[in-house]
């Protein structure tokens, strides 16, 4: 993927060699020599990551990444700080600061790829939930939901499959004092551990004594549950070959042994950040799918939603020979409510109708609000007899209690009801729509309170 990142150094050299290894990877490169200038760009531009060297004069890197996360504006950017290799207390500072990974000086070229790809996409997903959020609120459907980019990689469920005792003690301690962790030795119980619960990252060491790392990666890649699951890997310094191998699989970062903790900590919160942004997403993603196809007034099935799935039906009975029909019904006099009233209570009318008529639908029923005082039952496997059954329940139910329309004043509410069913290798929705309408109108005509069928 590319990406607009942001390389910070006082000295030329370092920024035109960092400048040129992410050129080649197609990224977009801006740069600046001190920790203002970088302020400065920030400010102005859109970056999507920030490669921040510590030493500086004047304003050093802890400080730059301090006023970058303390800015709400900019508290979602992924920071990189680059650090001396002898200076591991700067990895405890960079954290403090609020960094999100860290690079160590010579930098390698395939760590510097892998970590400003993984930011870079973390950078995408949180701009993308900030937009939702705005979006929401100039709809007027209230505050979607942010999540704190900060907190958001502590608390995760970390499995480590590692069957080296020592070895596995010493990452699960470093990770238990901010997330939950399970140590599995044997690859296939720990796939099935995480296909079977929610866990927000995978940790394989490619060194177990007894089996393949990098084929639980790829099983764990190719099952659909756990296909975008963070997976990190736990690596030899001089196995490159198979490094590459996982990251070409799918694998999202590694580490090298021997592992140094804060570098640990750094890598798996950035992943559990990463799987929770994801989640987030799909979430809202599928709360505007369903407000998409919802009557947001009574919580049932839309037209929209109605007219697509009748089609659907439609369609497989006439293949099937199954029988299929269709409920139209309509809140008599409703305007007089409206008008005696006013709207609210018509609301709360229009509520109480839909929850009368959501119980007397089955589960392959699909209940739905056509529009105004209009409701439809789409009833597959039914025959007219047990849909004029089903109208007459419904339409009993509706009579049988007042609807209370304001506090203290209670209304009898009646309903007329149309049925059809699909009689004709030729029929097609909107005919058996169309005569479910006729049926609904004869209702009307005949003195209102009231199922009629027109099965042809």
């Amino acid at each position: 993927m590319t990406a607009r990142v942001l390389v910070v150094d006082d000295i030329v050299s370092n920024v035109k060699l960092l400048e040129a290894r992410l050129t080649a990877e197609y990224f977009e490169i801006l740069t600046a020599y001190s920790g203002r200038e970088a302020l400065d760009i920030i400010a102005r531009e859109r970056v999507d990551v920030v490669l921040l060297d510590v030493m500086m004069p004047g304003m050093d890197g802890f400080e730059v990444c301090r006023l970058i996360k303390q800015n709400a504006k900019t508290a979602h950017l992924p920071v990189i700080m680059v650090t001396a290799l002898d200076q591991p207390s700067d990895k405890v500072h960079g954290l403090e600061a609020g960094a999100d990974d860290f690079l160590t000086k010579p930098v390698d070229d395939i760590a510097l790829v892998t970590r400003v790809k993984n930011l870079a996409r973390l950078k995408v997903m949180s701009d993308e939930m900030l937009t939702r959020a705005a979006t929401t609120q100039q709809m007027g459907m209230g505050d979607a939901p942010v999540m704190d980019w900060q907190a958001a990689g502590e608390g995760g469920q970390i499995v480590i499959v590692e069957d080296h005792p020592r070895s596995a003690q010493r990452i699960a301690e470093t990770l238990r004092s901010a997330h939950t962790v399970i140590v599995e030795g044997d690859p296939q119980a720990a796939l099935l551990k995480i296909a079977e619960q929610p866990v927000d990252v995978l940790v394989v060491s490619l060194s177990l004594a007894n089996a393949d790392g990098l084929r639980l990666c790829s099983q764990v890649r190719s099952l659909e549950r756990t296909r975008h699951l963070p997976v990190l890997i736990i690596v030899e310094p001089s196995d490159d070959a198979r490094l590459l191998r996982g990251l070409d699989m799918g694998v999202n970062d590694y580490v090298l042994r021997p592992i140094e903790r804060h570098e640990l900590m750094a890598r798996v919160r950035t992943q559990v950040k990463r799987k929770r942004h994801a989640d987030l997403l799909k979430a809202r993603l599928e709360e505007s799918v369903e407000m998409a196809i919802t009557d947001g007034l009574t919580g049932l099935h839309n037209r929209r939603y109605m007219e697509g799935h009748l089609k659907t039906l439609v369609g497989e009975s006439i293949r099937s020979g199954r029988s299929l029909s269709l409920l139209v019904a309509d809140i008599d006099f409703f305007k007089s409510v409206n008008d005696t009233y006013g709207h609210a209570a018509g609301d709360n009318v229009l509520r109480e109708f839909a929850q009368r008529f959501r119980r007397n639908t089955r589960g392959i029923d699909l209940a739905c609000r056509l529009g105004g005082e209009e409701f439809v039952i789409i009833m597959p496997d039914t025959d007219l007899a047990r849909a004029i059954q089903v109208g007459e329940r419904l339409r009993a139910t509706i009579a049988a209690e007042p609807f209370q329309v304001t506090p203290g004043n209670e209304l009898a509410v009646t309903a007329s009801v149309g049925i059809s069913t699909l009689e004709y290798q030729e029929d097609t929705p909107e005919a058996l729509f169309k005569r479910a309408d006729n049926a609904l109108y004869s209702a009307k005509r005949e003195g209102r309170n009231r199922v009629v069928a027109d099965a042809a």
